[in-house]
């Protein structure tokens, strides 16, 4: 199991690193589902689908609700999410307003992070023991044309 690369050429005309190579990692077709993460966990523990599926759907409306009540949650293994703003300025305390200076929100996740035994270096956990393998499929285009930041 390793995480799959294609590589791709920055050939933006403004680019300080144009006609360099790039890794881009590549993923499979469609994002998997909370039906599939059901049945894998399924496959693993002695609970039906349907009981996960439960706990899961339970798990996302909770999430919701205590992320915009303004909590910061921490699940174990996984990380902590919280919700950010993005804000105009505004001159003075008082003259801001939410209507007029608070233009988004997000939410961030912060994965946990471990100690690696073997460095003694912080990863996070989600990617202690990633492998990175080149895809099959790297048909290397030279006049493909970069999308985005390498």
């Amino acid at each position: 199991m390793s995480v799959r690369y294609k590589l791709y050429q920055d050939n933006r005309s403004e680019s300080a690193t144009r006609g360099k190579w790039y890794a881009r990692a590549v993923y499979n077709s469609k994002p998997k589902t909370l039906k599939q993460l059901a049945l894998k966990i399924q496959e693993n523990v002695s609970v039906k689908k349907s009981d996960v599926m439960a706990v899961l759907d339970e798990l996302v409306g909770v999430l919701k609700e205590w992320l915009q009540d303004s909590n910061r949650v921490k699940i174990e293994g996984l990380g902590s999410f919280k919700i950010g703003l993005k804000t105009k300025p505004a001159n003075t305390a008082k003259d801001f307003s939410v209507a007029k200076h608070v233009v988004g929100a997000r939410v961030n996740f912060l994965p946990e992070v471990e100690v690696d035994v073997t460095t003694g270096r912080r990863v996070k956990s989600l990617l202690m023991g990633l492998e990175v393998e080149e895809t099959n499929k790297n048909d290397v285009n030279t006049d493909e044309v970069a999308q985005g930041e390498p």
